[in-house]
């Protein structure tokens, strides 16, 4: 039987697939991890730069859209009376 192969040539083939797959995996996880990585960097930065452009916009806006200060009309107080007047009248007539 010239097609048998002996157990020690099949074990080693069993063992060469193992570790091919092996050796797959660990990279494809490997790029899974820096990919990840990059992902998170970048998305880290654009929303770094939307917040800036969120801060700079609306400082803009409140320097280009400042309302002109109005003057206001001041209103004269009203002048204090004395609580003790009804009670303790000063007019040398009332009495």
């Amino acid at each position: 039987m010239a097609g048998r192969a002996t157990k020690n040539s099949q074990r080693s083939r069993a063992e060469a697939e193992r570790a091919r797959l092996y050796a797959a995996r660990l990279s494809w996880h490997e790029g899974r991890i820096s990919r990840r990585t990059r992902d998170n960097t970048l998305a880290g930065f654009v929303a770094g730069l939307i917040i800036v452009g969120a801060i700079i916009s609306q400082s803009v806006h409140a320097v280009v859209t400042a309302p002109a200060p109005t003057p206001s009309e001041t209103v004269a107080p009203a002048p204090l009376q004395d609580p003790f007047a009804t009670l303790f009248p000063t007019d040398p007539t009332a009495e």
